[in-house]
């Protein structure tokens, strides 16, 4: 697999060396600042979106569920044959010559998902306010060069992010599923230029508001452009996962660790082509953590992305994604609990409207899973009509609309 990403890899930077326009792989929506008092000490802004779609699903499995034998084969687009509320989001900023302050909140059945480590709350009950923080921090720009930000905030792993208006696809890939989705800690980023770029960090953990041990997590990011329009990421964060053990309450090993690269080419002014490529490992602790054999698991995967702007308001867009969890690293599992790989291939149109406020994307995706080498044919990854796992794939056609402000 190692070989295949590695080809995968080379053979997109060579085909794309003509890249012209800069293109974030992580790009924030914007909003207008709102100028307060007379000597503009400081501006507000204010942002977010809200999305709805409907998922039709080929199979028309019984449970109306897309989410497969193990419950992880989608993230967001869950449910099948109705029509569903996405995330609400509302972003606010305050920001001086030295300071920004930022508090991006999210609700609906989407925001639960994405911030599953902040259900719990602090008493153990079964919710808490903090659920509703998608990323709240501080960020101290201390010269022209360096910045130091503090809190809780989205991850730096990965090419596709938690916002609906800000990825192409609508629905997320398996590298997004199965990697990290935030972090709380302090990290701090030094731009040599502005095409090149070093950030290290501190974190408790992985996607959740407190650490269940007292080690701590690295974070980093390498950001360089070699020439106008091409972006190099190269991300990466290794943590102690482990839980105490609990007869000596003694700390233990159990080293999660990804490392990441994501690249965009802005070919020119309507076509566009990005990558992702990642690996990950996490070891078995004491107490029986996540993976499912003894020792290290690994999992990895690659995605390429293309997009083609046919007019100013109507363009497509594809997504070819090969994930492998043979391991059992991870959730992505087959219906025997077992680690299993998917290939998926994702199609979206992209129609703007009002004004480029309202975002309209109908979308088809084939997820194509390996059959189990036991169980025969009741013991599939995807229900069918009947109720009964029979099927090794699924397809999905779907619609959704989302207004930005």
């Amino acid at each position: 697999m190692k070989k295949t990403l590695l080809l995968i890899c080379c053979s997109f930077s060579v085909l794309l060396s003509k890249a012209q326009d800069s293109t974030s792989t992580k790009p924030q929506v914007v909003a207008t600042p709102m100028e307060t008092g007379s000597e503009n000490k400081g501006k507000f802004t204010f942002s977010g979106y809200i999305d709805t779609y409907y998922s039709g699903n080929f199979n028309n499995p019984r449970s109306s569920s897309n989410l497969g034998a193990a419950g992880t084969a989608r993230v967001f687009d869950q449910r099948s044959g109705q029509i569903l509320l996405g995330l609400i989001q509302t972003k606010i900023g305050y920001s001086t010559d030295k300071v920004d302050a930022v508090l991006d909140l999210t609700f609906g059945p989407n925001a639960d998902l994405g911030n599953y480590g902040n259900v719990i709350g602090p008493l153990g009950g079964g919710g808490t306010s903090l659920a509703a923080i998608k990323q709240a921090y501080i960020n101290w720009k201390v010269s022209d060069k360096f910045a130091v930000m503090a809190g809780q905030f989205g991850t730096h792993i990965g090419y596709e992010v938690i916002d609906a208006p800000v990825n192409y696809n609508y629905s997320l890939s398996n590298l997004f599923n199965n990697g990290p989705f935030y972090h709380t800690g302090v990290k701090g980023t030094y731009a040599f230029s502005d095409r090149a770029s070093l950030m290290l960090g501190v974190v408790n953990n992985v996607d959740s508001w407190k650490d269940n041990n007292k080690a701590k997590g690295i974070i980093g990011q390498l950001f360089f452009s070699p020439a106008a329009g091409w972006n190099v990421y190269l991300n990466g964060i290794v943590s102690n996962e482990a839980n105490p053990d609990t007869a000596t309450l003694a700390q233990v090993k159990g080293m999660y660790s990804v490392f990441d690269l994501a690249t965009t080419y802005q070919i020119t002014e309507r076509f566009y082509l990005g990558l992702n490529a990642a690996m990950g490992s996490q070891k078995k602790d004491l107490q029986g953590s996540y993976p499912l054999k003894e020792g290290t698991s690994k999992w990895g995967g690659v995605a390429v992305y293309t997009n083609y702007a046919l007019t100013s308001k109507f363009g497509l867009g594809a997504r070819y994604e090969y994930f492998d969890n043979s391991d059992g690293a991870r959730g992505l599992r087959n219906s025997f609990g077992e680690g299993t790989s998917v290939n998926s291939i994702t199609v979206t149109g992209n129609i703007t409207a009002a004004d480029g406020n309202l975002l309209i994307k109908p979308e088809f995706r084939l997820d194509s899973y390996a059959k189990p080498s036991t169980g025969g044919a009741e013991a599939q990854q995807f229900e069918d009509s009947e109720g009964n796992y029979t099927k090794s794939s699924q397809a999905t056609l779907g619609l959704a609309l989302i207004y930005k402000f």
